[in-house]
Order: C-alpha cells, then sequence, then structure tokens
C-alpha cells in the first residue's frame, strides 16, 4: 500500500490528542494537524509530537478538513478527528494492507463506535456507523457544507472491519455544548437551503425521536447512556427544527 497521510483538524483537544496520535504512529507516513487557534497546548504537542502544524482559522469542517488534505504530503490520506482513537485491530488492518493486492478500491469506509457515559454504545441507532475515512485525494474530496461534511469519492469504495473508537463527548454539559453548536449551524444550512418548518411539526418531533432512537433503535438496550443518548438526540433534532423556525421569522 502507498504510504498513508493521517490529517486531523483541531482546537483545544490537548486533553484527547495525544491518544489519538499514538494510534496513529505505526501506519502513517505523517500526521498533518490543522489547528484553529488553540489557546491550550494542543499545537505544542502535535509538534512534539513530530507532527506537521498548520495555524488556519475556522470556516467550516469540511473547508479546514480539505486543507488538511490539500497540505498532505500522500495521495492515500485517513481523516481522523482528534478525540477519535484507532483500536489496535484496525491499525494492524491497515499496516497488513501494504503488500501486493491490498488495496482494491479508490477508497474505504470504516466501522465506528461511540464511547459515551465510559460506555461503547451497541445500540441506539449507532451500532452499525459506517464512515469514509480512507480515500485516494485523486479520487476524492470533502463537501464544504457547514455541518455533517462527508468525503465525496468518484471511484468505488470499501470497507475495512475493524474499528475507530469515538470519544466525542467529555460529559453532559460538554455534549449540550456541541448541540448547541451544531445545532445552529444546521439551522443556517437548512435556511440557505430554502428548508422550512413549523411550529407544529417542531412539537411533535421530540416525542417521536425519543420513541424512534430508544425503542426502535434500541437505546434501551445500552442501559442508562442510551436513555441520555437517545434522550439528548431527540432535544438535538427538535432543537434544529426550532433553530430553523426562528431564522425563518427574521427573513
Amino acid at each position: 500500500m502507498p504510504s498513508i497521510s493521517a490529517v486531523i483538524i483541531a482546537r483545544n483537544e490537548e486533553d484527547k490528542i495525544r491518544r489519538c496520535l499514538d494510534s496513529l504512529k505505526s501506519f502513517a507516513a505523517e500526521i498533518v494537524v490543522v489547528d484553529s487557534g488553540s489557546t491550550d497546548r494542543t499545537a505544542e504537542i502535535c509538534r512534539e509530537q513530530g507532527c506537521r502544524v498548520f495555524t488556519r482559522e475556522f470556516d467550516g469542517y469540511g473547508s479546514q478538513k480539505q486543507f488538511a488534505v490539500d497540505h498532505a504530503v500522500n495521495d492515500w490520506v485517513l481523516s481522523v478527528d482528534a478525540d477519535e482513537v484507532l483500536t489496535p485491530g484496525l491499525q494492524k488492518e491497515l499496516a497488513g494492507m501494504s503488500g501486493p493486492g491490498g488495496l482494491k478500491y479508490d477508497a474505504y469506509s470504516i466501522p465506528f463506535s461511540l464511547v459515551y457515559l465510559g460506555r461503547i454504545m451497541k445500540h441506539s441507532g449507532l451500532g452499525h456507523e459506517m464512515h469514509l475515512r480512507l480515500f485516494n485525494r485523486s479520487k476524492g474530496r470533502f463537501t464544504t457544507t457547514a455541518v455533517h461534511e462527508g468525503i465525496v469519492c468518484d471511484g468505488i469504495a470499501g470497507k475495512l472491519t475493524n474499528r475507530i473508537l469515538h470519544y466525542s463527548y467529555r460529559d453532559i454539559s460538554h455534549h449540550l455544548e456541541k448541540i448547541n453548536i451544531y445545532t445552529s449551524q444546521a439551522a443556517e444550512e437548512l435556511t440557505k437551503r430554502g428548508k422550512r418548518y413549523s411550529g407544529f411539526s417542531a412539537a411533535f418531533k421530540f416525542p417521536l425521536s425519543f420513541f424512534i432512537y430508544y425503542f426502535l433503535k434500541g437505546g434501551i438496550l445500552d442501559g442508562y447512556p442510551g436513555f441520555v443518548w437517545s434522550y439528548l438526540a431527540a432535544f438535538y433534532t427538535t432543537l434544529k427544527i426550532v433553530k430553523t423556525v426562528e431564522l425563518q421569522k427574521t427573513k
């Protein structure tokens, strides 16, 4: 397999970044970090670990990640967030693809598991997540949507077997902070696209979403973390609509 460049965007991730970097060192030929003005030791830690660090003002997740991809040395790129950790199995799987015929596709999706309130979530709509993260940049690039960016691939995508663990939330307060940020970004994006909602749809969104996450998607099987996740996931979907309605009234 050709050499892989791992790329990360970060801001104030000093409590997580070492664990992420350590999971990349066994196979990544380089690690590119794009820092958007950290006020802690994030950039310093990355430099100490031998990463190539760039500073760039944040203007959206997709454009920030594409900037990192554009500054990688190698065509094969693995995009990882600072709060993600590759399992030992995935590290070995990537290292083992270096032989003849190791690369059959132009990009690869990777299984993900969220670690929430100390538990690896296996249900709650989270047990079968796959995200395209390893790709040949001559065949793909990031979209520039404000939130929930993704990689668009012109070639054929395959799937890897082993997982990335996602430590997205430090605690409930951190989860709520992210919900506030992401719902504002999502509402702006929906408004730009001309999407419209009524107050009536917002009123029914929460109970319906909670029922889907907790019962239909199996949140009840994830114990207490499953209940909290289902509740806040329903809150997220509802708040996104409420903020979109609010923006509609100002336009």
